[in-house]
């Protein structure tokens, strides 16, 4: 009977009122509680982390914009400006040859969209770009109707324009052309005064050469003509 007294009365009815319990050690419920804690205090460490990290990217991000526009060099103004053309056509029957503005007794012509002219289109594109503008293909496209049959004169005088509206004159410029035949020597002056009057640039600092290709490829088989330019702008000031 002593050893009853002792012991904890159980009151059966509110064991079979609140149906079946699971009792869990005490030590075991702490440790787990104490889990719990600390993953929870992670995971809100690590969310404030990810939230410092991204204000961080932000801050970032933006002082480098800053930064970039801040640290963008104006565009210089440069005393000289140099340029390169090139341009080539295929040569075929039924077309006029016409070199620098100059018709050219021959018995092919250059297939193109405007007239061909494979002189000044290598000049037109030499002198934009010396002034880092657009070729002429995308100022002058070949689907463009507009410029169906043109003549090329209509390219170098819009190069020239832009060339004087941006403060330059011609430097000079020296120019080959490549073609097996016909001889251009006999043809040359009228090409270099003609192209000097488009340039309105005096004969000397405009030169041009002609060049035969050996009989290689398709311009010494007769099947093309081509040509290079160089041109060196100055600013008008400096005149």
């Amino acid at each position: 009977m002593s050893c009853l007294q002792h012991k904890p009365f159980l009151n059966l009815r509110s064991l079979q009122t609140a149906g079946p319990r699971r009792i869990v050690p005490a030590p075991f419920t702490a440790a787990h509680s104490s889990r719990i804690q600390r993953s929870t205090s992670q995971a809100q460490l690590g969310q404030s982390h990810s939230c410092l990290s991204a204000r961080r990217l932000t801050m970032s991000s933006s002082v480098a914009t800053r930064a970039a526009a801040v640290e963008a060099p104006a565009a210089p103004v440069l005393p000289y400006r140099v340029g390169h053309g090139f341009d080539l056509h295929r040569l075929a029957e039924g077309y006029k040859l016409v070199i620098g503005g100059v018709e050219i007794p021959h018995t092919k012509g250059c297939e193109a969209h405007s007239d061909g002219d494979v002189l000044l289109h290598t000049v037109t594109d030499a002198i934009l770009g010396a002034l880092s503008l657009p070729d002429i293909g995308q100022l002058f496209p070949d689907n463009d109707p507009t410029w169906k049959g043109a003549s090329s004169d209509i390219f170098v005088k819009e190069a020239v324009k832009k060339m004087q509206e941006a403060g330059y004159v011609l430097g000079n410029l020296d120019a080959t052309i490549i073609a097996q035949k016909p001889k251009l020597s006999p043809h040359k002056e009228n090409i270099r005064a003609n192209l000097c009057k488009l340039l309105e640039a005096h004969p000397s600092v405009v030169n041009i050469k002609a060049k035969t290709h050996e009989k290689v490829d398709s311009i010494g088989e007769e099947r093309s003509i081509g040509c290079h330019a160089v041109i060196m702008l100055i600013r008008k000031d400096m005149v």
